[in-house]
């Protein structure tokens, strides 16, 4: 069983969402990108390294990130009910914690927020508490290829044009129009998430197998998990990034939304297989993952600082930088706020101290004070 530093807590879930912050940076900084759009909504670049990063964030990130992201939360409030029979009461306050901070989130920072969402899944979740393996196993088939189709359309529907056809408040620098536009595309970003569901489902059949610590038992059906899944987010997603990128043709109307049908089930894959590959990474993490382990405990606080430094250097209402920079530039960005992040969640944890936003949460949850100690983590989660 993988465990780590003093306090023995297991380490796959909390460097698994410190470094899932650097895939979700990487994928949230694309929207604040202005130019003219192309297919999913991403800008036309010309530059020749803008586009092959272009292929990179799209084929390698794009709807490949939140899967990760939504699993670990589903593996987070199955264990918080394994743990204690007070977990129900205290994942439904925290549930409403979560919708009213994702509801702050969007409209002040980054109307594409998950946390609102997440808020509404955590009640399912509570729901499905009972339900049986075999069930919810079905229930994540089920669900993912009518969500993906949803998704498909979404953005397979943004062909492109000179104007966004969705998240229009990133382009705006009228502050009267920016921030009621930004609570209704918060709304709306839902629509775009729904395959997420099956990822969390999949978290809880996680937590409920207790697969982390089985790390050593299945390490050979993880290693072979990770490897197709994988491979199959890789294959199902760089035709969408050679297609954004303008090193091949755009498909019609129907190849579009077909196109981003595949990219969205392949990317759920990934989430899994990334997942999968987490397990025997964290298996082996020495003392250089400590930093990124101190990020996974305080995610929240780090996923609201990459929003809030965005905000401000790249949309029009701060610096603007969006409109100057291309793909290139804005990832590299990206991947220095992350950086950052990683150094002040180091920093709080050397002083024993939460992340703001795990501490607003817990208290809005009505849990105990929070500390840094086994089996806790600062908003919860194990």
């Amino acid at each position: 069983m993988t465990r780590h530093g003093v306090n023995s807590r297991l380490v796959a879930p909390d460097l698994g969402r410190g470094l899932m912050l650097a895939w979700i940076a990487v994928a949230n900084v694309a929207l604040f990108v202005l130019g003219p759009y192309g297919p999913r909504q991403h800008v036309v670049e010309d530059g020749l390294a803008d586009r092959l990063v272009t292929v990179l964030v799209v084929g390698l990130v794009d709807g490949r990130a939140y899967p990760l992201f939504a699993l670990l939360y589903g593996y987070g409030v199955a264990r918080l009910l394994q743990r204690s029979d007070a977990g129900p009461v205290v994942l439904r306050r925290r549930s409403v914690g979560l919708i009213l901070v994702g509801a702050v989130h969007a409209v002040l920072l980054f109307p594409g927020d998950i946390l609102g969402l997440y808020g509404v899944l955590g009640f399912v979740l509570v729901a499905c508490r009972s339900v049986t393996d075999r069930t919810l196993t079905l229930w994540a088939m089920a669900w993912l290829v009518p969500a993906c189709a949803v998704t498909a359309i979404v953005h397979g529907s943004s062909g492109g044009g000179e104007q966004r056809t969705y998240l229009w408040s990133f382009a705006l620098s009228d502050p009267a129009a920016v921030f009621p536009l930004r609570a209704v595309e918060w709304l709306m970003t839902p629509f775009a998430l729904l395959p997420v569901v099956s990822a969390a489902l999949v978290g809880v059949l996680a937590a409920r197998h207790r697969l982390p610590e089985r790390a050593a038992e299945l390490h050979d059906r993880l290693r072979s998990a990770a490897r197709v899944l994988l491979g199959a987010a890789v294959l199902g997603g760089l035709p969408s990034g050679l297609v954004v990128a303008g090193f091949v043709p755009a498909p019609g109307p129907v190849g579009l939304v077909a196109l981003a049908f595949v990219h969205a089930v392949t990317g759920v894959a990934g989430g899994v297989g990334a997942a999968a590959l987490l397990v025997l990474f964290a298996d082996r993490a020495g003392s250089w993952a400590t930093p990124m382990i101190a990020l996974g405990r305080r995610s929240l606080s780090g996923y609201l600082f990459l929003s809030l430094v965005f905000a401000v250097v790249l949309h029009p209402l701060g610096l603007g930088l969006g409109e100057r920079w291309g793909t290139a530039a804005t990832t590299g960005f990206a991947v220095a706020v992350w950086m950052a992040a990683v150094g002040l969640a180091a920093g709080l944890a050397r002083a024993g101290r939460p992340g703001p936003a795990e501490l607003v949460l817990r208290r809005l949850s009505g849990q105990a004070s929070w500390q840094d100690a086994p089996g806790r983590s600062p908003d919860g989660r194990t």
